[in-house]
């Protein structure tokens, strides 16, 4: 049976139609192939390492202030499933500020020879891995004790591979359960802020 000579002249379209909705639902499944492999790859398992660290200790007496850094810290970062852990540790005797008898009194007051690391460690989310301001929830041992901090602000830089944060950990010596060491029998002051810079990669 032959098409009335209206409707087969029409043929040509309904094939280009047909063309064209094949050739649009196959470019969408290519988009949405490549959004796909975005997301799964900015979500992939990682490790992360720590190249260059500063950590410095604020000290304050009503005579006179005193910062003790160490550059000696080593740490690593672990993402899993869109989470990520990481944990730094410094030796506490790596603190120097620049007068041996007070690092010897700090390493005492701070019962440095029988807990001889200070450890930090964090969780956030690795979708947070490349915001400027990250919000972390901190735990630290120091001195036999366990302090927890929430939400501790930091800012990170990023620049290529090497991702740079800076932030300050709002610690006491209340937090430890350290007696406050005294000069001329007036004590130090309880807050101990401890700033922050670290330089991470990916591994």
């Amino acid at each position: 049976m032959s098409f009335p000579e209206e409707l087969d002249g029409e043929t040509p379209i309904v094939e280009e139609v047909f063309f064209l909705k094949k050739t649009m639902t196959a470019a969408l499944l290519v988009l949405a192939s490549l959004l796909f492999s975005r997301a799964a790859l900015a979500q992939q398992d990682a490790t992360w390492v720590l190249d260059s660290s500063t950590l410095s200790y604020h000290m304050s007496h009503p005579i006179h202030e005193v910062d003790g850094v160490s550059h000696a810290a080593l740490g690593k970062g672990i993402c899993l499933a869109g989470q990520c852990n990481f944990l730094i540790a410094a030796p506490v005797k790596s603190f120097n500020s620049g007068d041996s008898n007070r690092d010897l009194h700090m390493l005492q007051v701070t019962k440095g020879a029988q807990f001889p690391m200070v450890t930090v460690r964090l969780r956030l989310p690795q979708s947070d891995l490349n915001s400027p301001r990250l919000l972390c929830d901190l735990q630290v041992q120091f001195a036999g004790q366990t302090a927890n901090y929430k939400n501790v602000p930091f800012d990170q830089k990023i620049s290529g591979a090497e991702h740079t944060i800076s932030g300050v950990v709002p610690s006491t010596l209340t937090d430890f359960k350290i007696d406050p060491p005294s000069f001329l029998t007036v004590p130090i002051k309880n807050e101990i802020p401890v700033k922050v810079e670290m330089s991470w990669h990916p591994a």
